[in-house]
């Protein structure tokens, strides 16, 4: 599949602002099965400081800084990538959970020692017994990594309302498994705290989503926006990507941005402005079928 993705975000201020320093997560990255044919940013106005960086976990991110009155910003990533089918493993015959866990305590080679570090708590995963009590559910003694983790994915897409109202970027997981409401950066953040609290490792990804409209209704230009889902370690057959918003394998209509521990390690947008009074803020994302 070829996809054109636009996604713009713009503030504006009641008053000019003084200066406004932002760092970007929207430059796709390459994977064995997605590349990266074109990647565009603008910023208006135009930044007197960009840099281009590549970070920890392999992502790229912009950093920039505006030095001069403005009243309002925006910033267009605009870029093309091409996805394929992801070849996923037959879960019942994957590594039995515990003996995954085993392994991550005490990696050998070079995949499981990169995925250990996915398996402790971070900034915005908190590894709590609520979290480990939901998560054994799926986990039984001896069910095979990806039969367990397909279950949870489930689970979680029946037992939690998408509800863009209930949460904020600051709600707890604690809190979301509490109310059982969220939006995909939440139900992403109760996988992997639970797949945590069993000694598995699980990373955050961000990026987009292909959306087809209703029977006989035409695709909305712009109804599309940032999703995120989670990524689940299996030795020997690396990583395997699971959407619990949508209950499915993320496939080649899944556009990967970035991945890090959780969402506060590739935020698309954060930043800092002084003055501009009070700001608005609006976000379009177009996810677009090529020929």
């Amino acid at each position: 599949m070829k996809y054109r993705i636009l996604h713009k975000t713009a503030f504006r201020y009641s008053e000019p602002a003084s200066l406004s320093q932002n760092e970007l997560f929207l430059h796709p990255r390459k994977t064995e099965t997605q590349r990266v044919m074109q990647s565009r940013l603008t910023i208006v106005p135009e930044p007197q400081y960009l840099q281009q960086r590549t970070d920890y976990f392999g992502n790229t991110a912009h950093v920039f800084m505006v030095q001069q009155p403005h009243d309002a910003l925006t910033m267009n990533a605009v870029s093309t990538v091409e996805t394929c089918l992801t070849v996923t493993p037959i879960a019942a015959s994957t590594a039995l959970w515990e003996s995954v866990a085993r392994r991550l305590t005490a990696p050998e080679g070079p995949a499981e020692l990169a995925a250990s570090q996915f398996v402790f708590v971070s900034p915005l995963i908190t590894v709590s017994p609520e979290a480990m009590a939901y998560g054994r559910q799926s986990f039984p003694p001896g069910t095979p990594v990806l039969v367990g983790g397909l279950d949870l994915m489930r689970r979680i897409f029946t037992e939690f309302t998408y509800d863009k109202s209930a949460t904020t970027v600051d709600t707890a997981v604690d809190q979301v498994l509490v109310d059982r409401k969220g939006v995909c950066q939440d139900f992403a953040h109760v996988a992997i705290s639970c797949l945590r609290s069993l000694g598995l490792a699980a990373r955050y990804v961000s990026g987009y989503l292909e959306t087809s409209p209703s029977p006989g209704k035409p695709r909305l230009v712009g109804a599309d926006a940032s999703h995120a889902w989670v990524s689940l370690f299996v030795p020997d057959a690396g990583w395997v990507d699971l959407d619990p918003t949508n209950n499915m394998i993320a496939g080649e209509n899944h556009i990967t941005v970035a991945w890090g521990r959780d969402y506060g390690d590739i935020t698309p947008v954060k930043g800092v402005v002084m003055g501009g009074g009070v700001h608005s803020l609006s976000v379009t994302v177009d996810v677009a079928r090529q020929s």
